[in-house]
């Protein structure tokens, strides 16, 4: 063969590696925003069924504010139990790979899930109804709190280089697709029943789907491969060549800013999504169908904030695009109540659309700013633990409010008080941390 010959079939070698390495990161992408939409989907189903059923049929012998109290402490406990999932599933992850443990969270988020479709209520077995609900609810947190950073590097680390973030949004948008998914699930059902109805039956039809979303993501998630990096890492142990890794004490202040980074963020989403949901429903008169639509069309609008958040983070850096989300966010705090206290649908619409597309801006960053501020071999639990430790304040958001409206006669400027700091402790972590992007 001549080196001329030689040259081509390299160049042919090269021209087809890289065919190949696109090919799965597109499958990666799709894949993995599929699954993590599936997985979402009774978790996000949850969310709203805490704002609107939970307190009647699992804590009906307590008066109506404590009852919303209790639902809302529920909806918080598989939060809670998120950064454990991360921690172990982390670990696991980082030695065995991202998609052995994505399989293992994806079959016990469908379990528990089904087994909340079927629990008998309060009326029917008394107090072991919420205790075998608080009990289902942190086994699905803990397998959220896996698959939430799993999903996310195994887009990314199969991703370009220069494209990670756009890549990596892709994944976040599985999020507010599942919210899509289960708000409009509960609104035709509560649009085919009546109220009695929806509260003996209809609630648990999102959660009785999981036997079937549990084979069709299992289906998506056998047909991915393990990502380059973790390969690549697992050579070098093999061989002989890789340092000790190291531990928590090397990378626990990036752990602590990443959290701070991400606890406002929280904030702002479980205020737009699940706290507003009793708010407008309880306060202001909405019905139940016009709330669940408005939630529709905003996470719809936060799909395509994603996409542009992680289209932007890879022109100018991470850290610049995260700052112009928590700029939008604080604005869209100082407004959102006035908006909603209106009383016109198309202003509380407007409040929510504003709020959760600042807040899912910053989702489309997301899984590159943290992936990149870790080495490979400490990725998947560095920003497991920072990212889910975040989202256990933000998910207490909605008991907090709950809890201050009490205590305040029914007053919202507490709330945004409540937003507005952390989101200036947001934007200082923010600064203080240093520019990542290509690590």
């Amino acid at each position: 063969m001549t080196p001329q010959e030689h040259m081509l079939d390299g160049n042919a070698a090269v021209r087809a590696q890289h065919s190949d390495e696109k090919r799965m990161a597109n499958r990666a992408a799709i894949s993995s925003i599929a699954g993590s939409a599936l997985e979402w989907l009774d978790f996000a189903a949850y969310g709203a069924i805490a704002a609107t059923v939970l307190p009647q049929l699992f804590f009906s012998s307590t008066d109506p504010t404590t009852a919303a109290l209790a639902a809302f402490a529920t909806f918080s406990v598989g939060f809670v139990a998120r950064p454990l999932g991360g921690l172990i599933c982390g670990y696991l992850g980082d030695r065995v790979g991202r998609r052995n443990m994505l399989v293992f969270t994806f079959l016990l988020m469908g379990i528990c899930s089904f087994l909340i479709g079927v629990l008998p209520t309060y009326a029917s077995i008394g107090v072991l109804a919420p205790v075998a609900l608080v009990t289902l609810r942190f086994m699905q947190g803990f397998a959220l709190g896996g698959e939430v950073t799993g999903s996310q590097l195994l887009t990314m680390e199969h991703a370009p280089k220069n494209r990670r973030g756009f890549y990596s949004s892709f994944i976040a948008m599985g999020s507010p697709l599942a919210q899509v998914l289960a708000n409009a699930v509960l609104f035709t059902v509560a649009a085919l029943v009546t109220n009695e109805q929806f509260l003996r039956f209809g609630w648990r039809i999102p959660f009785l789907f999981s036997f079937l979303l549990v084979a069709i993501g299992l289906f998506i998630r056998m047909r991915i491969s393990e990502t380059p990096a973790f390969e690549a890492q697992r050579k070098q142990k093999r061989t002989g060549r890789v340092e000790a890794t190291p531990g928590f004490g090397k990378h626990g202040g990036t752990i602590l800013r990443l959290m701070m980074v991400w606890a406002a963020v929280s904030i702002a989403y479980f205020i737009a999504t699940v706290f507003i949901l009793s708010y407008v429903t309880s306060k202001l008169g909405v019905s139940k169908q016009t709330a669940f639509a408005v939630l529709i069309v905003a996470h719809l609008c936060s799909m395509i904030a994603m996409g542009v958040g992680g289209a932007l983070c890879d022109r100018m850096g991470r850290r610049r695009a995260m700052l112009i989300g928590s700029r939008s966010m604080l604005a869209a705090f100082v407004v959102f109540f006035p908006l909603i206290l209106s009383g016109h649908i198309l202003l509380i619409g407007l409040a929510i659309v504003f709020l959760l597309c600042a807040a899912q801006f910053h989702a489309g960053v997301q899984p590159a700013y943290f992936a990149e501020a870790f080495p490979t071999e400490f990725r998947y639990r560095g920003s497991a633990v920072a990212y889910n430790l975040a989202v256990v304040i933000g998910s207490s958001a909605p008991f907090a409010a709950t809890l201050i409206q009490a205590h305040t006669a029914g007053a919202t400027w507490p709330i945004v008080a409540l937003g507005v700091v952390f989101n200036l402790i947001s934007m200082w972590a923010i600064h203080a941390g240093a520019e990542c992007y290509g690590e």
